[in-house]
């Protein structure tokens, strides 16, 4: 029997390049496996069985502490199935905090389809963007902007990175088609 290629990347190699790079692999794969159980948890183990086709047992090898499990994490097609129906992206949300990223969760269902297209997106991020600016003019008429003031930029910012991400996402299913 020869080797077989798996195309899907596992966390172990996210775990095995922050290792490279002089990471405490042993805190970084219990730290994952900590979110990884959160999220089988969060999502129900009979569910995380018939949504990614692992048993039991397989699952919570993904999430052991026991040194004999140490190497063994949760594949990442498995990890986005779950994330799909859990209530947080456990998983995604760790990888992010090791990479110092910070992500912005609006809890939406990502199983609704998306509509319109990369030109309906154009039209809402012109809109999205002079929302933004006058709500930047108001907050800077009088030379300090407030927390409040802050507060509304803030809101209207993550509102125009969701227009980008839909039109990324839209723009990524126009080029594979």
């Amino acid at each position: 029997m020869g080797k077989f290629l798996s195309l899907s990347p596992t966390v172990a190699d996210v775990v095995g390049e922050a290792g490279r790079k002089g990471e405490n692999m042993a805190d970084i794969g219990a730290y994952l496996k900590k979110h990884t159980e959160a999220l089988v948890k969060d999502v129900g183990i009979e569910s995380a069985c018939e949504i990614t086709g692992k048993s039991k047992a397989t699952l919570g090898r993904y999430y052991s502490d026991n040194a004999e499990h140490t190497d063994r994490f949760m594949p990442v097609d498995a990890v986005a199935r779950l994330e799909a129906v859990s209530t947080f992206p456990h998983v995604t949300s760790a990888l992010a905090d090791l990479k110092n990223i910070t992500l912005s969760y609006d809890g939406r269902n990502t199983d609704t389809p998306r509509t319109g297209g990369v030109n309906s997106d154009v039209i809402a991020l012109s809109q999205r963007f002079a929302m933004l600016m006058t709500e930047y003019q108001a907050a800077i008429e009088d030379g300090i902007i407030t927390v409040n003031e802050a507060k509304r930029l803030l809101k209207e910012t993550s509102l125009l990175q969701q227009v980008l991400i839909e039109m990324k996402l839209h723009l990524e299913e126009e080029s594979v088609s």
